[in-house]
C-alpha cells in the first residue's frame, strides 16, 4: 500500500492536535511538514521526536506557510489538511485554491475525528470570533460550578510557542507556575485571570494526555476555547459567545460558524456596548443558523482597579504643578493583543473604560508614531488597529519592544486593559491603572439557568 504524504497547515495549536489524534501511529500516512502562520516566530522549528511517535526519527519540520506550494512539489504531497482558526471563509477557500492548484487534495477534519471523550462531564465555551468574551464566560461557568459543590478544572486551548517537548502537559495552579513554565504574554492573558480566581488550568501539546491528567482532579472540565476554534474535548454542554460589535461575523468566519451551529447556548455578549440594532441583527443571524439554541444576552462589565481615583488625582496634581492644564492629561490605552490582531477589532475594553471615566480632560495618545521594532512591524501588519497599543509578546525581543514603545509614548497615565498584570512583565514608568471585565447577566433567559440545569443533571447522575 502506498503511503499517503500529508502537510498540515496550522498555527501551533489545532495542527499538532490533528496530527496526534488522526495521523500519529498511522503507517499509511507520512506527515512531511507542518506549515505555520498567524503567530510570529513559530516556523523553522521541529515537532519533536518525543511527541511524534514511531516513523519520524528526526521529528517533523515546521515551515512558513509561504512555502506551501514548494513543499507540495518537492515532497510530492498528496493531501493538505487545514488546521487553524479565526479566518474568514474566503481565506479558507483561497488556501484551498492554492493547494488544489498545486496538485494536492484539501481537507478539513471535523469534531468527530478530532474530539477526545473525557471521563467526566465537559462544558465547552467557544466563540464566533477572537475577543468575544470566552474567558469571562468560562470564569462565570466555573464559579457557578464551584458555588454548587462541583469542582471545575479549566482546560485551555493550546498555545505551545516554546519548547514543545517540555509543553506536552502543563498544569497551572499559581501565578508562580506561569514563571516556572516561562509562558508568553499571550499565555498570561488567558491563564492568569483563571488563576487569580482560584481555578486550576491545564494546557499543553498532547491533549489526550492533558485531558487524562485534568479529569483526575475535576468533577467537570471547562473547555476555554482559543481563537474561534471548536473544542478538542467532546462537550456535554456547548456554549458559544458572539459579539454584536462585529455583527455578521457569526456566519463569515471559520470555524466560528461551526460553533454557532453546534451550540446548545449562544451568548450575545457586550450588549451594554453595542447598539440595539446590532444586537437584534446578531440574534436574527444566530437563530437562522441554529434554531434550537437557547440565546441569552449578557453585558461585559468593565471596572477599574481599586484606588484608580487617587491615581488619576495624583496625575492631575503633578501635571498642574508642572504648569500644564487639565486638558493636557494624556492616556495610553494598552489592549488585549489577540483581540486586536487576530480578532480584527480596532479598539477594545480599554477605550470603553476611558469613556467611563467621564473625564473630558483625558486625551488618548496614539502609540503608533512611537512604536519601535517588532511593535512597529505589528502595526504595519494589522493596519486596522486604532490609537491603542496591543499587548503582544510571543518572544523576548517582542516583549522588549513592547516595553520600549510604552516608555516612548508621552503619556501621563496608562490604562492597562490586558487580562494579566502587564506591570509584572514589563517596566511601566508612567502611573498605571488596570481595567477588568467580567460577564454580567441582564435577565431571562439567562446563562445561569442553563448552567444550573446542567449542574442539576450532573448531580442527579451521581
Amino acid at each position: 500500500m502506498a503511503v499517503r504524504r500529508v502537510v498540515i497547515m496550522g498555527a501551533a495549536g489545532r495542527d499538532f492536535h490533528v496530527f496526534n489524534m488522526v495521523f500519529r501511529g498511522d503507517p499509511g500516512v507520512e506527515v512531511v511538514a507542518f506549515t505555520a502562520t498567524q503567530i510570529p516566530g513559530i516556523d523553522s522549528r521541529i515537532y519533536p521526536t518525543a511527541l511524534v511517535g514511531d516513523g519520524y526519527p528526526h521529528g517533523i519540520p515546521i515551515v512558513p506557510e509561504d512555502s506551501l506550494e514548494a513543499v507540495i512539489a518537492e515532497q510530492r504531497v498528496d493531501e493538505v489538511v487545514f488546521a487553524y482558526s479565526d479566518v474568514a471563509h474566503q481565506t479558507v477557500m483561497h488556501q484551498a485554491s492554492r493547494v488544489l492548484a498545486a496538485g494536492a487534495d484539501f481537507t478539513l477534519l471535523g469534531p468527530k475525528s478530532t474530539m477526545i471523550r473525557a471521563e467526566v462531564p465537559v462544558v465547552s465555551v467557544c466563540a464566533a470570533r477572537t475577543g468575544a468574551g470566552k474567558s469571562q464566560t468560562s470564569r462565570f461557568v466555573a464559579h457557578l460550578l464551584r458555588e454548587n459543590g462541583v469542582r471545575p478544572v479549566i482546560v485551555r486551548h493550546p498555545m505551545p510557542y516554546g519548547d514543545l517537548a517540555r509543553q506536552t502537559v502543563q498544569r497551572f495552579e499559581s501565578l508562580e507556575d506561569l514563571d516556572r513554565h516561562e509562558v508568553t504574554v499571550e499565555e498570561r492573558e488567558d491563564y492568569e485571570p483563571h488563576l487569580r480566581h482560584g481555578f486550576v488550568v491545564y494546557a499543553g501539546v498532547d491533549y489526550q494526555a492533558v485531558v487524562r491528567e485534568a479529569e483526575r482532579e475535576a468533577d467537570v472540565i471547562v473547555w476555554d476555547g482559543g481563537n474561534n476554534d471548536f473544542p478538542f474535548v467532546s462537550p456535554d454542554l456547548e456554549i458559544t459567545v458572539v459579539d454584536p460589535l462585529r455583527a455578521g461575523h457569526e456566519s463569515t468566519y471559520h470555524p466560528g460558524e461551526v460553533n454557532v451551529r453546534r451550540a446548545d447556548v449562544v451568548v450575545i455578549n457586550k450588549v451594554n456596548s453595542a447598539t440595539s440594532g446590532a444586537v437584534a441583527a446578531v440574534r436574527v443571524e444566530v437563530r437562522s443558523l441554529n434554531p434550537r439554541a437557547l440565546i441569552v444576552e449578557v453585558d461585559s462589565d468593565i471596572t477599574l482597579e481599586e484606588g484608580w481615583e487617587e491615581t488619576l488625582a495624583g496625575v492631575r496634581r503633578r501635571t498642574e504643578a508642572a504648569g500644564a492644564g487639565p486638558s493636557a492629561l494624556r492616556v495610553l490605552v494598552v489592549e488585549d493583543g489577540p483581540t486586536l490582531t487576530h480578532g480584527g477589532m480596532s479598539t477594545g475594553a480599554g477605550v470603553e473604560a476611558a469613556r467611563q471615566l467621564e473625564a473630558p480632560e483625558l486625551v488618548l495618545v496614539d502609540p503608533r508614531p512611537y512604536a519601535v521594532g517588532h511593535i512597529a512591524a505589528l502595526f504595519e501588519r494589522y493596519p486596522h488597529v486604532g490609537p491603542v497599543l496591543p499587548a503582544v509578546g510571543y518572544f523576548d525581543e517582542q516583549v522588549r519592544d513592547l516595553e520600549r514603545t510604552v516608555a516612548a509614548v508621552p503619556a501621563d497615565i496608562v490604562l492597562v486593559a490586558t487580562p494579566f498584570d502587564l506591570t509584572k512583565v514589563i517596566h511601566v514608568s508612567q502611573p498605571a491603572v488596570r481595567v477588568f471585565y467580567e460577564l454580567g447577566e441582564r435577565g431571562e433567559p439567562c446563562l445561569r439557568g442553563a448552567v444550573l440545569e446542567f449542574i442539576h443533571d450532573f448531580l442527579s447522575r451521581g
